[in-house]
């Protein structure tokens, strides 16, 4: 059987949540599967990651499809490469669907939280060389969905997970909790088509690193210093990242022996002006670190340098930086909505997030009780066990061949 693959996502650069997942589904599928031929569709020519992750697979080939645009290649290239070649099953890991496809089409759905709060997404226009082109665009888009979707951003959020959800044939989402959410929004969709498949982590990679010796050179590559709360995702309104700076300063004022800084590990998103001007305000400039987005191979000494883990989002599809703070046995304080509750079970300590005072009286729980953080720690390493990468390879294969 061939599987095509959409592999645009898992080949980018800088990865985050979504395209960590494309990379590492592709790199185990590539470590567990030689009966099955594999075709990953590139909208750029392939990065060395993504070359190393399959090159001793003989079953696999890239396939660079070039087009000429910044934006609609799935909708425009792939859809083109559909009707002359398809593949048996088409895969599409971190998405949309192209407007043609196989009839044995798997897409996965990762978090539909623009439908409860559109108010957390930045609605942004398509990219193009001629502004004029960005009418154009949107006066097809009005004319294709007979009025229902324009071009931004938002929009295409809202399209492309009704599209998927109407015509693939199989729907994998990450969370039990995602499905649930799937099913509220949209009355239509069939359960029975929606398979949950757990995200995983780099059981490799992150594992608990003891040797202080070898964290030091990596906070200094960074510019960090301990001690600090550590957390790890977009800067942005979804995550919540504002209340997190208000909570800090919150624990200054109520706990001043707690010494703590925080360290924000993540690229700048909708919203990250109200995290400088929260830094501002609470005049935290010298309390708060952002190096930016950080190296995969790096973030293992970084958690290992932490105190302990914050993560106060408001939703998560999963919440995979999350298991890497388990993984490698740092306490961890996290917002209680479900998805978490799914995911961490009894290994971390919950807050509230719409409730600042809370989230600092947890930081401070964190750090100063020896005893909760050594039952965190110990939970936490139990727990990630139950969560890699080639498990979810595993899952999602038989899925892909059980059509």
């Amino acid at each position: 059987m061939v599987i095509g693959i959409d592999a645009s996502r898992a080949n980018r650069e800088k990865k985050t949540g979504t395209e960590w997942y494309s990379f590492y589904v592709i790199k185990h599928l590539a470590e567990i599967d030689h009966k099955n031929h594999y075709r990953l569709y590139l909208n750029e020519p392939a990065r060395p990651d993504l070359i190393a992750a399959v090159k001793h697979n003989p079953n696999f080939s890239l396939k660079f499809l070039a087009w000429p645009f910044y934006s609609f290649w799935t909708l425009g290239r792939l859809s083109w490469e559909m009707l002359w070649r398809r593949p048996d099953v088409l895969f599409i890991p971190a998405h949309t669907l192209p407007l043609f496809y196989p009839r044995r089409t798997v897409n996965t759905i990762h978090d539909i939280a623009f439908v409860r709060e559109q108010n957390l997404y930045r609605s942004q226009k398509p990219k193009t060389d001629w502004p004029v082109s960005r009418k154009i665009i949107n006066v097809l888009i009005r004319l294709f969905t007979l009025g229902r979707y324009g071009s931004a951003s938002v929009d295409y959020l809202f399209w492309s997970t009704a599209f998927a959800l109407s015509h693939a044939r199989k729907i994998i989402t990450v969370s039990n909790f995602t499905k649930q959410e799937i099913l509220l929004a949209y009355p239509r969709a069939k359960a029975e088509k929606i398979k949950v498949v757990h995200n995983g982590y780099n059981d490799s990679l992150y594992r608990p690193i003891d040797d202080k010796g070898k964290v030091a050179p990596v906070l200094e590559k960074y510019g960090l210093e301990a001690p600090y709360f550590l957390y790890v995702g977009r800067l942005e309104k979804k995550k919540n990242t504002p209340a997190l700076i208000e909570a800090l300063s919150i624990l200054r004022d109520s706990h001043p022996e707690i010494k703590e800084k925080l360290v924000l590990i993540g690229d700048a998103s909708f919203g990250f002006d109200e995290v400088k001007y929260a830094i501002e305000e609470f005049n935290l400039n010298s309390q708060v670190q952002m190096p930016g987005w950080v190296e995969e191979a790096d973030m293992p000494y970084i958690f290992a340098g932490a105190s302990a883990f914050i993560f106060p989002t408001k939703h998560e599809g999963f919440g995979i930086p999350l298991i890497q703070a388990l993984a490698c046995g740092l306490p961890t304080a996290v917002s209680d909505i479900p998805v978490l509750r799914e995911v961490a079970g009894e290994s971390a300590l919950f807050f509230n997030h719409y409730d600042k005072k809370q989230i600092a009286e947890a930081m401070y729980q964190v750090v100063a009780d020896q005893g909760l953080r050594r039952q965190l720690r110990t939970l936490g390493l139990e727990r990630a066990k139950q969560f890699s990468w080639k498990r979810c390879a595993r899952e999602t294969l038989a899925e892909l061949e059980d059509m």
